[in-house]
């Protein structure tokens, strides 16, 4: 296996791992992950990833690097969509301190770091020639 090849399967690791890790932490009681936040959509992101190990192993680069591109633009939306849904969530009250209040008491975790790692391991895998890595990892 190539030396890109195993940074691209440690980051499609990293994004599987980082879909159970806390990602939002709501009024302090709870830790979300992935799955609490946005079933399907963490399902589909763990479905890429899972095909980019596969392609990984298989040393389909064509297949990996889409994998990570679209791996990486996945986890760029979701965090998009939790901080509009975090800034949104308390629109529907009257009261803007309140509201404002509300919606500081939801907290973002350590998952995003690992979420976002993961997706730049797995892209910055790909991007390396096949001439520039002539070393190999037996």
């Amino acid at each position: 296996m190539r030396l890109p090849a195993l940074l691209s399967f440690v980051g499609f690791v990293l994004v599987i791992a980082a879909t159970f890790c806390p990602l939002l932490r709501p009024f302090h009681l709870a830790n979300w992950d992935a799955y609490d936040l946005n079933k399907p959509y963490a399902m589909v992101m763990l479905l890429i990833a899972i095909v980019g190990i596969i392609g990984t192993v298989f040393n389909q680069v064509k297949i990996s690097r889409l994998a990570a591109w679209l791996s990486f633009a996945l986890i760029f939306v979701f965090y998009i969509a939790a901080i509009l849904k975090v800034k949104t969530s308390f629109s529907f009250i009257p009261f803007h301190s309140i509201a404002g209040f509300l919606s500081s008491q939801l907290k973002f975790k350590w998952g995003w770091y690992l979420l976002f790692f993961g997706g730049l391991l797995s892209v910055g895998g790909t991007l390396v020639s096949k001439k520039a890595s002539n070393f190999k990892v037996d």
